[in-house]
């Protein structure tokens, strides 16, 4: 190949990298001009800022004005909003008190109805929620006005349901489906969410069925940007987060699409997720999903969304949405093993393939993948021991985190030409034999395990038509082999990026594995290069300077803050108190108060206390002993019923608290209800570390708790009664956190806990 069409086509597959990602979304421009019947990012904004100000989480202060807030504008767009209000418990043990937010646009039919979803209740403690759901809520106030504006009446009914404490246990989702009315009406849910405060938005199916017909009515509503495929549901329903959505799908087999953006993900559920940190173009993306939708589904037919159907799809540029149905999955892989065994049959005839050449093809591949895996694999645990701060940042993504992804795929770039360049002697034609033969392994794996992802097989084909064309031609043209590379940049380059931002800097592997793969199919094209160990050295030398500029923003500053972590605990039982932190890099301002004198915590609440991703305190220290009220238990009811002994109780809070957690002895509970809420059964007999309840409280209500357990069993049950006022609290003076520190997200902070043990023989 010519030099000059090397440097060509290197130079149009950075572009077409570059174009995997930004082709992805809508560019944002003022809008705030724009025809009324149009989506405006500029007036959806508006929405986010006046939502986003402060901290309102359920029974914060801000909680109601957010709620009224929304209920003027709703009212302002000529709709008659409700609210409906109840406790819920969801599947979690989360128990709170969930004010919805309902409204409804009347349609000509009698169909099933549209149902809009967002939430409007942010993380506890910290979180602004801009993004976490104030984009969402934004969405719909701005797409139902533009779509009032129009002046179109529905032929489906509209329904839009703001819901309350989805961050405790997607609970108001719960109050709705099974309480309210409206739910047995609805036929789809459009849901808006984000886990992070920019990138592109994700279209995640919900279904218990087969995916064809919403597939199918997705691509005939006609978004502009599409971002979805199917290997990312499969992912989603693997991990442990859930939506609203997912309580729809659950309890009413109601089906749906989330609609979600992941990127800036060291933003989710801090105080950073805020107005001004909010990606306008995903704001726009949201819209962008919305409207076509809206306007679709709303005339559509939505008793009919059912379908034992199942399709494979992809988004790509230009080409929108790629699908094909689940049947065709074998029949595709048999025609590319028979496409393989013909190649190879052909190229072994004629001899433009050699056997010895095609088993030495396996050593580069084997040596890549190898290193590669191993660098990605380790690079998070080094990553943390040269940067003992990463580890207070409980979702592993860090500020600097595209940087460590960028230097890495560029690693792993390097080591493949690198070792490449060391078989330029064989053949390129025996080389990407390999390639194929590992590729069509992987298939068949996903064919067999996780049919979602089969349309991997996509770029397998390109592959073998480079490895066709280069046993019958020794110059082929670079171009048409660029061409034959683009379906595999613009299917696995942004599952490059979207893994280790996702899911955290411990999955690098998938990013540096997913690199090497992707290299291979490149490899037709890469494999003319003449420059190959030039490159390698470039690629080398751009991950050293990544690696330098991710060292020079590794610190913590005011725009990438610290998150910290600062409790009072209280021991009524002992009568002490500690100070305690989950930090396990201390900060000065941390230091403050647990001193020189700071422990390992040997049993308070290390096991317990209920947070996300299993945090226990890492350092306590003592702590003086202040005038702490904690909670009033009394005891309504103490009675024997055959061979159960059943007992009721009040929890009464004597100070302003935001949030009690109830654990139990190692007893089995027969029966359990919380404030009129029955436990499940399942529930019940599957408690992790004892928790029996956690309440997130407003308006300082009281816990009601009846609990039904053998007759001979002795119950012991620890209170832990948090309120997070640690900061302005008149027993402490607490310094104001510097700027560049944050409240640790996923934990209990900026808190009094007050424990209290109580025993019934």
């Amino acid at each position: 190949m010519k030099k000059t069409t090397s440097v060509l086509t290197l130079l149009l597959i950075i572009a077409a990298i570059y174009w995997s990602f930004k082709g992805a979304m809508p560019a944002y421009n003022s809008d705030i001009s724009i025809e009324n019947t149009a989506f405006s990012t500029d007036r959806a904004l508006e929405h986010v800022k006046n939502i986003s100000k402060s901290p309102h989480a359920v029974g914060f202060p801000v909680h109601r004005e957010v709620r009224e807030y929304i209920l003027n504008e709703l009212r302002t767009l000529g709709l008659n909003p409700d609210l409906q209000e109840g406790y819920s418990a969801g599947d979690w043990g989360n128990l709170s008190k969930a004010t919805n937010i309902l409204a409804r646009i009347e349609g000509s039919g009698n169909g099933k109805a549209l149902l809009l979803l967002s939430h409007y209740d942010s993380n506890p403690h910290s979180s602004l929620g801009a993004s976490d759901a104030g984009s969402g809520v934004a969405t719909i106030l701005e797409g139902v006005r533009a779509y009032l504006a129009t002046g179109q009446k529905p032929k489906n009914d509209i329904i839009i349901l703001i819901s309350d404490a989805e961050e405790l246990g997607l609970n108001g989702a719960d109050l709705f489906v099974n309480q309210h009315p409206w739910a047995a009406e609805v036929g789809l849910v459009l849901n808006f969410e984000a886990r992070g405060s920019g990138g592109p938005g994700y279209m995640l199916i919900e279904t218990n069925r087969g995916n064809g017909k919403l597939i199918e009515e997705f691509i005939a509503a006609n978004p502009k940007f599409p971002v979805a495929n199917s290997l990312a549901y499969s992912i989603y329903k693997m991990l442990p987060n859930d939506t609203d959505l997912t309580v729809f799908r659950e309890d009413r087999d109601i089906e749906g699409f989330n609609f979600a953006f992941i990127d800036d993900h060291y933003d989710y559920h801090t105080v950073l997720d805020s107005f001004e940190r909010l990606d306008k173009e995903s704001l726009a993306h949201q819209g962008s999903y919305l409207m076509p939708l809206l306007l679709h589904f709303s005339e559509a037919d939505l008793n009919s969304l059912k379908s034992l159907d199942d399709y494979n799809y992809f988004s790509v540029p230009f080409f929108k949405m790629v699908i094909y149905p689940y049947e065709w999955i074998w029949p595709v892989y048999l025609l590319a093993v028979l496409l393989f065994g013909w190649i190879l049959f052909k190229g072994l005839r004629k001899k433009s393939l050699d056997l010895k050449q095609i088993g030495a093809g396996f050593i580069p591949l084997f040596l890549s993948l190898l290193i590669n895996g191993i660098v990605g694999y380790f690079c998070w645990s080094l990553l943390k021991k040269i940067y003992p701060g990463y580890q207070d940042i409980l979702h592993g993504f860090t500020y600097n985190g595209y940087e460590y992804i960028s230097a890495f795929v560029l690693f792993s770039v390097a080591v493949c030409l690198w070792i490449y360049q060391m078989f330029r002697k064989t053949d390129l034609a025996n080389l990407l034999v390999a390639p194929a033969v590992l590729w069509l392994l992987i298939c068949a794996a996903l064919a067999a395990y996780l049919p979602g992802a089969s349309f991997f097989i996509v770029p397998v084909f390109p592959l073998l038509a480079g490895l066709m064309v280069t046993t019958h031609q020794k110059q082929p043209n670079g171009f048409l082999l660029l061409f034959l590379s683009l379906p595999a940049i613009f299917i696995f380059a942004p599952f490059v990026r979207m893994f280790p931002v996702g899911l955290g800097l411990k999955m690098m592997v998938a990013a540096t594995v997913l690199t090497t793969l992707t290299f291979f199919l490149l490899l037709p094209l890469i494999g003319q290069y003449k420059f190959k160990r030039s490159l390698s050295v470039i690629c080398l030398l751009l991950f050293l300077g990544f690696m330098v500029s991710g060292h020079l923003n590794s610190g913590f500053s005011e725009n990438q803050p610290k998150p910290t972590s600062l409790l009072y605990v209280l021991d009524e039982d002992e009568n002490n108190a500690r100070w305690a932190t989950y930090e396990k890099v201390v900060s000065d301002w941390t230091g403050l108060f647990l001193g020189t004198a700071k422990e390992k915590p040997e049993k308070l609440a290390s096991k317990t206390l209920s947070s996300k991703y299993s945090t226990g305190f890492t350092y306590v220290s003592p702590a003086p002993v202040k005038k702490i009220e904690g909670p009033i238990v009394e005891k309504t009811l103490d009675t024997l019923k055959g061979d159960n002994r059943i007992i009721r109780l009040n929890i009464i809070p004597q100070r302003s608290v935001n949030r009690l957690e109830v654990f139990t002895n190692d007893v089995s509970m027969l029966a359990a209800s919380a404030n009129g809420i029955a436990l499940s059964d399942y529930y019940l007999k599957n408690r992790r570390n004892g928790k029996l309840i956690t309440h997130y409280i407003s308006d300082n209500d009281a816990t009601t708790l009846e609990l039904t357990i053998s007759k001979d069993t002795p119950l012991e049950l620890t209170l832990y009664e948090a309120s997070n006022d640690l900061l302005d609290n008149e027993f402490f003076t607490v310094t104001t956190r510097p700027k560049d520190l944050i409240p640790m997200p996923f934990v209990l902070n900026d808190a009094i806990l007050v424990i209290k043990t109580i025993r019934f023989d």
